[in-house]
């Protein structure tokens, strides 16, 4: 049976469209502080993987939020982009790419206010089945939030590391077939090019470092937006930000856990992944040290696609928490 390409009225209920579920939801919650009414769209038992580990519970993300909003109470999380895609007739995926901006005014896990601003980029890539939010995986780029503060990311991860640290992002295996299915479920059978090329770019690019071949994959005049609020532009910039990463972990492997892809009129067409990157840190050592430990990776990235080249990208992981794995496996040591 097919998936159909819009799901009915129902799934994204009492709203008229996924956008605008989205988009009031997230105000409802965040802008207005109607924080209680997370637990009218999160499903009780809604299992949420984060850069740290993976959490099962709406109370949990009750919690969460209320510490943000305290330690951040100006904050703003505008929304830059929803790649939506149906999971069926009753489902859907909200990939919901927003960039945060405010100031730190009140207490946070990282210490007492400071005042200082600041601005970074998260995605929440959402599975929502019959109006309830079931299961979420969610970046942000940590690391330029501490940094805006004032703050030594590497000091923040060893006092991290040493409250516990962060565990494996999630050991989700979405098969072999990601075309058809990911770890939100079955896909429809729409941009089907589309999502080979990200899938083969992360194969030929990432896991077999064919770095030549870059130029099959990007536009001339890419851009790709990623940690720390850094702007790449053309290939070599984009092919050359992979290679400071492989090289600092050499052996890895990244792992495509979820897709979803949309074409609107006003942006084109825009795919959505959901990956994994999984390796050792043993080469150079630009988080410090090499430990020659695992170490676990949990990103998104949105792309615009343009015949059949990447011409943008949005790649956001949580280099927070990578260093505080390698922290946490440098205090073990």
């Amino acid at each position: 049976m097919s998936i159909p390409a819009i799901p009915d009225l129902a799934a994204h209920a009492p709203y008229a469209t996924v956008e605008e579920y989205v988009n009031r939801w997230t105000d409802r919650i965040w802008q207005e502080r109607g924080v209680g009414l997370i637990r009218e769209c999160y499903a009780p038992e809604v299992i949420v993987h984060g850069a740290s580990g993976t959490v099962t519970g709406v109370e949990p993300v009750v919690h969460g939020t209320l510490q943000r909003i305290t330690s951040f109470p100006d904050r703003i999380g505008g929304a830059e982009d929803i790649i939506w895609e149906s999971r069926g007739s009753d489902s859907f995926i909200s990939s919901h790419r927003s960039l945060h901006t405010g100031s730190h005014q009140g207490h946070s896990v990282y210490g007492a206010p400071t005042g200082h601003s600041f601005a970074f980029r998260g995605i929440a890539h959402c599975l929502v089945r019959e109006g309830w939010f079931v299961e979420e995986w969610l970046v942000r780029d940590e690391y330029e939030l501490v940094r805006s503060l004032g703050l030594d990311p590497r000091e923040v991860a060893a006092e991290l590391a040493a409250r516990g640290g962060a565990e494996r992002p999630t050991d989700a295996d979405p098969g072999n077939d990601l075309l058809a299915t990911g770890v939100s479920g079955r896909r429809p059978g729409d941009h089907k090019a589309e999502c080979e090329l990200i899938l083969t770019q992360f194969h030929e690019l990432w896991n077999q470092c064919l770095l030549d071949r870059t130029e099959r994959f990007v536009a001339p005049d890419v851009r790709c937006h990623t940690t720390r609020s850094r702007t790449l532009q053309g290939r070599d910039q984009y092919r050359d930000d992979v290679v400071s990463l492989l090289g600092c972990v050499p052996d890895a492997q990244v792992t495509v856990l979820d897709l979803a892809a949309h074409t609107a009129p006003d942006r084109g067409t825009r795919v959505a992944a959901v990956w994994r990157l999984e390796g050792h840190y043993t080469g150079v050592p630009a988080y410090g040290p090499a430990t020659g430990e695992p170490v676990s990776i949990l990103g998104v990235s949105h792309y615009t696609v343009r015949e059949g080249k990447i011409a943008e990208e949005w790649r956001i992981f949580d280099e927070l928490a990578l260093l505080t794995q390698i922290e946490r496996h440098r205090r073990a040591g």
